[in-house]
């Protein structure tokens, strides 16, 4: 007798805020989405320690304490929420056709919508004191947390256009800015380099490396090594900014939906559909511009109502259980 395969309307991989709205979305609209959280439930945001820029929070709010009211909200509606790892993925390419997914290399699925979610994980340096003090000065986003650090003396590590900007970023708001470049120069476009190089609060150091990040709570200090003498120093600082990139999260995927270089998922403009009828993409995993939780959100909405409209498209009708709630 062989095994029967569960059938999905709409499949959600990923639980950050672009998969939580989704689910939201899709749940009301009767497609009734199971959720796959991955190994990280609630994404990047369960790493902050403070949102203060997402709406609906005058108070501000923690991020694992966010996603825990997302995933309520979520599962109010009738969002099943499963802890699993999508590590293998069969797209159908025909209209209509049927999506296979395996879990943790082991149960089998199939859905007629597929919601990627999946966001993308900053890169970090690796260093020990770097990953203790994540949380407590460490960070990855200075649009997120450079608030925090008003009027305070900072770090940032980077030397492309991202860095650049956030750098630029941080010298409206911070005492100081030491911007520590690996090289003896910038890949920053020209543009980035003159407007960091027109702000007297940053300081730029070449051939600078963080050598260990000093405090045992929070970021006290930062100690550089120059890579070309091997002489260090240390400054005091109370946040250090990484800017050296993010890498989304979209391996399991190549060979089947576009992306670009960078392997970020590429969707029709002012949609999220990618080139596979079926299969949307929100939230960081295709966003490589703006990467805030707030837009996140925004494009996990588009996801559900165009994973609901190609099901419409298709002749799959949503079945509405007794005692569901209406749609107005």
């Amino acid at each position: 007798m062989s095994e029967q395969i569960e059938r999905i309307k709409c499949l959600i991989i990923g639980s950050g805020p672009a998969g939580y709205t989704a689910a939201i979305y899709a749940a009301r609209a009767d497609m009734h989405p199971i959720m796959y959280t991955g190994m990280e439930p609630g994404g990047q945001l369960t790493t902050t320690t403070e949102v203060d820029n997402f709406p609906g929070y005058p108070d501000g709010i923690d991020g694992p304490a966010m996603m825990v009211d997302l995933q309520k909200q979520a599962e109010r509606f009738g969002t099943e929420v499963r802890f699993g790892m999508v590590t293998a993925v069969e797209f159908s390419n025909e209209r209509g056709g049927i999506h296979k997914v395996t879990v943790d290399g082991k149960t089998n699925l199939e859905a007629n919508t597929v919601i990627i979610s999946t966001g993308a994980s900053a890169k970090y340096l690796g260093l020990e004191s770097e990953q203790r003090l994540r949380g407590g000065g460490v960070s990855a986003c200075a649009v997120c947390d450079g608030f925090f650090y008003k009027n305070q003396d900072v770090a940032i590590v980077g030397a492309g256009d991202t860095a650049a900007e956030e750098a630029s970023y941080l010298a409206k708001i911070c005492k100081s800015v030491t911007m520590l470049v690996r090289k003896d120069y910038m890949k920053a476009s020209k543009a980035m380099q003159h407007r960091v190089h027109s702000l007297k609060n940053i300081e730029v150091l070449y051939n600078s490396e963080v050598d260990e990040v000093l405090g045992d709570n929070v970021v006290e200090g930062l100690r550089i090594v120059n890579n070309e003498t091997g002489n260090k120093h240390d400054i005091e600082i109370t946040g250090l900014f990484i800017a050296i990139g993010h890498k989304p999260n979209t391996d399991i995927f190549k060979g089947q939906l576009d992306m670009g270089a960078d392997g970020y998922l590429k969707t029709t403009p002012g949609t999220t559909k990618t080139n596979l009828p079926g299969v949307f993409a929100s939230g960081d995993v295709q966003d490589k511009i703006y990467r805030q939780a707030v837009t996140a959100a925004g494009s996990g909405c588009m996801a559900a109502l165009d994973a609901e409209r190609y099901l419409a498209d298709i002749g799959v009708v949503a079945e509405v259980k007794a005692g569901d709630y209406s749609i107005e």
